[in-house]
């Protein structure tokens, strides 16, 4: 029986101390999830946190998926058998610089749903629906019943956002309800505010925080004195947003922090342990201001975190260092750090083929909607991807300025079919002075998201476009188009189609040859910006224009011996960022 005091942890009798780190199931392949979490016992750590994010196991209300990177039962069943307890943090929200912070984009088109992290009826009815699914595979896993969970999360730093007692009391009694019997706990940052608003009475509250444990632990002693001293998240590294700079942690500074941690008798959780890859378009977003929602900053691709074990799965720097402070904690010697997989040698992928993405518009878009206003992507029925709004201007006109307010997140702009321009949230929104023909004039806006905020008061964000004007007027009578991408994207192109359009994005497609599958950094010199698919299978998004990434982690998993199909879109060519290759890199290039 794992059991909590004042004193600390003890599992079966006999006292524990839980040095945890996390490792993302959802952030790794599963054909790697052995050999990082074997990294994580080499390192010295005894357990491994992982958090459950709802919107990618219920990607539609109803359909649920627990396969491939959602396999959460085979995750902790190889973390048992690599010999580590688990804690899991589970939905609703996880923050985790993932998209909406776990949250299923389809609430927002639910219109009984009118708050999202609170008591709202509409709102907690969805998470019901969802525990009922998720939470029994939980409860398979705890330690009560011969498995390795030792404790379950209610919510997550839920004083950063709000003081709605009731609904995390009503968390916990469903947790209860569903099966959960080891103990449950709460993580917030260690100011008073945090623990006042995010603890329950009878639930273990720990802290979070990168720096000052000593300071943080005295903060949640005079708040929470019956409860032992834990770091839920030792912020180790970080993560870096489009157009900012690399962040990195010195690996001794970083140290000294855990061993601090250590010292004072506290248990601890890495955060990240080993961070991984925001796969596809999962990657979330913050803002500069997370109380007023101001500046909108999109994370990138990569969620290597600067952490000890980097994107790829190798040991670093940081890794060793962590080593020597934990070592002096382990119960027995510490097994060897193991190598990560062989890298594939440098290559050059030339992409000879390609489509114009309006030529494919009605292979891979939804069907049409008209409305007064533009219609949300949700309303749009996707998550993520690319909208295609049209509407005519009517003339004749002297030149006024065409505006677009509430832009979520990017439009390529169109007159008469001609490019106009690029719009950006936050940046100006008036794209020019348009003069306009009797005949009037054709507007397009192609509008591609990014990752919705996942922290603070924008949490719950729309894509799309509020409004569009033609000086103080509203342009009217819309209609749109919804292309979600992520994997399969390319399966539905037709590469033997000719002819069409110049203009607008373009898929462009190369092949590369492998004798045997290794890791690999993508690179697209001369590219704009834009997502790439390995075998259907998509990485990421790209920005070689706005960094600081400007490689794409490529896990040996996805390729195959022989032959394998790299596709790219590129949505600037427009402004002739249009790369003519992509280059097979050994090294990461992170900014």
């Amino acid at each position: 029986m794992f059991e909590i005091s004042t004193e600390g942890f003890s599992l079966g009798g006999r006292p524990l101390r839980l040095l945890s780190g996390a490792l993302h199931y959802f952030r790794v392949l599963p054909e790697q999830w052995p050999h990082r979490l074997r990294q994580l016992r080499a390192m010295g750590l005894n357990t491994v946190e992982t958090y459950v994010p709802w919107n990618l196991h219920e990607p539609r209300p109803g359909v649920f998926d627990f396969t491939g990177i959602a396999d959460l039962d085979r995750f902790l069943h190889e973390s048992r058998e690599a010999g580590l307890h688990a804690i899991v943090r589970p939905s609703p929200y996880i923050c985790a610089e993932w998209d909406n912070g776990g949250l299923p984009w389809w609430l927002l088109a639910d219109p009984q749903v009118r708050a999202l992290r609170c008591s709202d009826p509409a709102y907690v009815a969805h998470v019901d629906r969802w525990y009922d699914r998720l939470v029994p595979l939980l409860a398979e896993h705890q330690v009560t019943r011969g498995g390795n969970v030792l404790m379950v999360q209610v919510e997550n730093e839920y004083g950063s956002f709000g003081c709605d007692t009731a609904h995390l009391e009503h968390l916990a009694v469903s947790l209860r309800s569903h099966g959960i019997d080891v103990p449950l706990f709460t993580s917030d940052g260690p100011d008073d505010f945090f623990l006042t608003g995010g603890t329950l009475p009878d639930t273990l509250a720990t802290v979070n925080f990168g720096s000052r444990a000593t300071e943080a632990f005295a903060s949640l002693a005079r708040l929470r004195p019956k409860d032992p001293a834990m770091c839920m998240e030792f912020w180790c590294g970080w993560f870096d947003h489009w157009g900012t700079e690399h962040v990195v942690r010195d690996p001794r500074d970083a140290a000294d922090t855990l061993a601090e941690i250590l010292s004072s008798g506290a248990s601890v959780n890495i955060y990240m342990a080993h961070g991984g890859t925001n796969f596809s378009t999962w990657a979330g977003a913050n803002t500069e201001d997370p109380a007023t929602g101001e500046r909108y900053l999109p994370t990138v691709t990569s969620y290597d975190y600067d952490a000890p074990i980097d994107e790829r799965g190798a040991a670093t720097e940081k890794f060793r260092a962590f080593r020597e402070v934990l070592a002096a904690y382990a119960d027995r010697p510490l097994p060897e750090p193991e190598p990560a997989a062989p890298l594939l040698p440098p290559a050059r992928v030339e992409l000879g083929e390609s489509l114009q993405l309006f030529d494919v518009l009605d292979a891979l878009a939804g069907p049409e909607r008209a409305a007064p206003q533009p219609p949300s992507f949700e309303e749009l029925g996707i998550g993520q991807g690319l909208a295609l709004y049209e509407a005519r201007v009517p003339g004749p006109r002297v030149p006024y300025p065409l505006s677009v307010q509430g832009l979520a997140d990017r439009a390529h702009v169109y007159l008469d079919g001609a490019f106009a321009g690029v719009l950006e949230r936050d940046a100006a929104e008036v794209i020019a002075d348009v003069a306009v023909p009797q005949a009037g004039v054709r507007l397009e806006l192609l509008v591609e998201s990014m990752g919705r905020v996942n922290y603070g008061t924008a949490l719950g964000e729309s894509k799309g476009v509020r409004r569009v004007l033609h000086t103080q007027q509203q342009v009217h009578g819309w209609r749109a188009r919804a292309v979600e991408l992520g994997h399969g994207t390319p399966e539905r192109l037709d590469w033997g189609r000719s002819g069409g359009t110049d203009r607008g994005p373009v898929f462009l497609r190369g092949h590369l040859e492998v004798t045997e599958p290794a890791d690999a950094y993508l690179a697209l010199p001369g590219g704009g910006k834009g997502y790439v698919w390995v075998n259907g299978f998509c990485l990421g998004r790209y920005w070689e224009s706005r960094g600081p990434q400007r490689t794409l982690y490529l896990p040996w998993p996805l390729l195959r011996a022989g032959r394998n199909e790299v596709v790219v879109l590129e949505l600037d060519a427009d402004a002739g960022t249009v790369p003519a290759a992509v280059e097979i890199r050994e090294m990461p290039d992170l900014g």
